[in-house]
């Protein structure tokens, strides 16, 4: 009898110390599993806000699990039909305006995108959260009233990457990342990117706006408002060509 009463005393200890300190690693991947699902669809409005002036575009993207990315511009005028593409480790850029595809090299994943404070990593996520980065737990806190894991992520040796550390807080119920922080390599704050208006995106509870907020300028910000998202619908790996991009709508 003592022997059962060890056994499951060890049994709920075990359970409790898991629920306590839950693998980091299998957090993220559960916020990387809910933003993509098995595929993903969605319009989006970001907004460029500069000291002096603001601009707004409009976008449609597809997304296919860690391997195919599109995202087509669909206004303003000046800049409607540009597309991004990514294919396995490959990234391709199409400008109409210039009637040229360009093959983007890994060292332009950190530059600006369209003029933006995202990357362009960002957008076509050529980095993988999960496999690209080790994973720490540093505690829990609060965000916005919502109970998050905080986690730092590394990137592995090997790993072509954009940061040299990123931050991330995520809600404990939804898996939602709420704050996010984005370190240069000599662990200096670069960005800090906040997740908002939380509501069902697709039948999932997702921020709805994001905003990315650079850490050295002064009145920057960017804001990438979802309009609408949808998962798990059949798309072909042939959507995702070179050829398509240059003339998906």
């Amino acid at each position: 009898m003592k022997t059962w009463i060890f056994l499951l005393l060890g049994l709920s200890i075990g359970v409790s110390a898991m629920a306590q300190n839950p693998d980091p690693k299998e957090i993220i991947r559960k916020v990387d599993e809910k933003l993509k699902g098995t595929t993903n669809r969605s319009e989006m409005k970001m907004t460029i806000i500069r000291p002096t002036w603001t601009r707004e575009m409009t976008m449609k993207t597809w997304g296919k699990g860690d391997d195919y990315a599109l995202v087509l511009v669909t206004a303003p005028e000046r800049d409607k039909g540009s597309a991004f593409l990514k294919r396995g480790k490959e990234i391709w850029s199409w400008q109409p305006t210039i009637d040229r595809v360009i093959k983007m090299p890994p060292s332009m994943m950190s530059q600006s995108w369209l003029g933006s404070d995202f990357k362009n990593d960002d957008l076509v996520q050529q980095t993988s959260i999960v496999n690209d980065f080790s994973q720490k737990l540093l505690g829990t806190e609060t965000i916005d009233g919502r109970p998050c894991y905080k986690i730092e992520l590394i990137p592995h040796e090997d790993a072509a990457v954009v940061w040299g550390k990123i931050i991330t807080w995520v809600d404990k119920t939804e898996y939602l990342e709420l704050k996010t922080e984005f370190f240069d390599e000599d662990g200096y704050l670069v960005n800090t990117m906040l997740g908002k208006d939380v509501k069902d995106m697709g039948g999932k509870m997702l921020a709805s706006r994001l905003e990315v907020i650079p850490a050295d300028e002064e009145g920057n910000k960017t804001i990438l408002e979802y309009q609408w998202m949808e998962f798990d619908k059949p798309l072909s790996d042939d959507f995702f060509s070179v050829q398509n991009m240059k003339r998906v709508k």
